[in-house]
């Protein structure tokens, strides 16, 4: 009876430890590093995940948009491993912020428009309704059509502060959801003005001089070109396992050279 007994005991005891490892298994490969927020670091940090994962083909990490305000609210209520965020954060948040480089507001007109270099008093003027036609500021006659972000747009607050100050933009201003949604407006009415990110711009729109100063790498790195703001990854706490990781490898020369390519710039503190 003594031997059947430990022999039972015995059983049940290796049962205990093989289910306690395959529950510790499941929970390892299960683990996945979720990540929200700002639609324009999204495109930036999918790629630095596409590039993370050549190297780290086991990692599950899932990136999502919502806004920098999504991005925020996720990290502090933990809905998200990692939240990001184009918008520099009150010096009372409690998060911790890791900054991946600066970005520049590019204001974007068609490729149509004449138009190569206004003010900032110009642009808030445009944006404020002050200023409604493009032979206003030396252009052709057409009235302008103003494209704007939604509430809670890192690139939006970013663009209020810097250039609106006090201004509101004009109620009739067309809001559009998304860096791709402004620049697919703009693209289409040669009489539209927009604001988007430095690392997204491309062909289809064009690039204004601000003050004279074209948005470039070096205009933003040495911080001539005025209209910049950061791209910030959020974490509540510091940050372990999987998160951990991905944060470290994305600060590390590897990393940079990621952002590099996607024209996030680094600058010299």
């Amino acid at each position: 009876m003594k031997k059947k007994n430990k022999y039972l005991i015995g059983i049940i005891a290796i049962i205990v430890i093989i289910a306690g490892a395959l529950i510790i298994s499941a929970d390892a490969g299960s683990s996945k590093v979720q990540v929200a927020g700002s639609t324009s670091v999204q495109p930036v940090a999918e790629k630095l995940v596409e590039v993370y994962k050549e190297s780290h083909p086991d990692a599950q990490i899932n990136v999502q948009g919502g806004g920098s305000s999504v991005g925020i609210k996720s990290a502090e209520d933990g809905s998200a491993d990692i939240g990001m965020c184009s918008k520099a954060l009150d010096n009372n948040s409690s998060l911790q912020q890791y900054e991946l480089g600066k970005d520049g507001i590019v204001i974007a007109i068609n490729t149509q428009n004449q138009v190569s270099d206004l003010s900032d008093e110009q642009i808030q003027g445009i944006f404020s309704g002050k200023i409604t036609n493009w032979n206003q500021v030396g252009g052709s006659d057409g009235e302008i059509n103003v494209i704007t972000r939604e509430e809670g747009s890192g690139t939006l607050d970013a663009f209020e502060s810097i250039v609106m100050g006090d201004s509101k933009i004009k109620d009739d201003a067309v809001v559009q959801s998304s860096t791709e949604a402004v620049k697919q407006s703009v693209s289409q009415d040669p009489n539209a003005i927009g604001f988007v990110s430095y690392a997204h711009m491309s062909d289809d729109i064009k690039a204004v001089n601000v003050n004279g100063v074209a948005p470039s790498d070096a205009t933003i790195a040495d911080g001539t070109y005025e209209l910049q703001r950061p791209f910030l990854f959020l974490t509540n706490g510091e940050p372990t396992g999987e998160t951990k990781n991905f944060i470290d490898w994305v600060l590390s020369d590897d990393g940079g050279k990621v952002l590099a390519d996607e024209k996030i710039i680094k600058t010299s503190k």
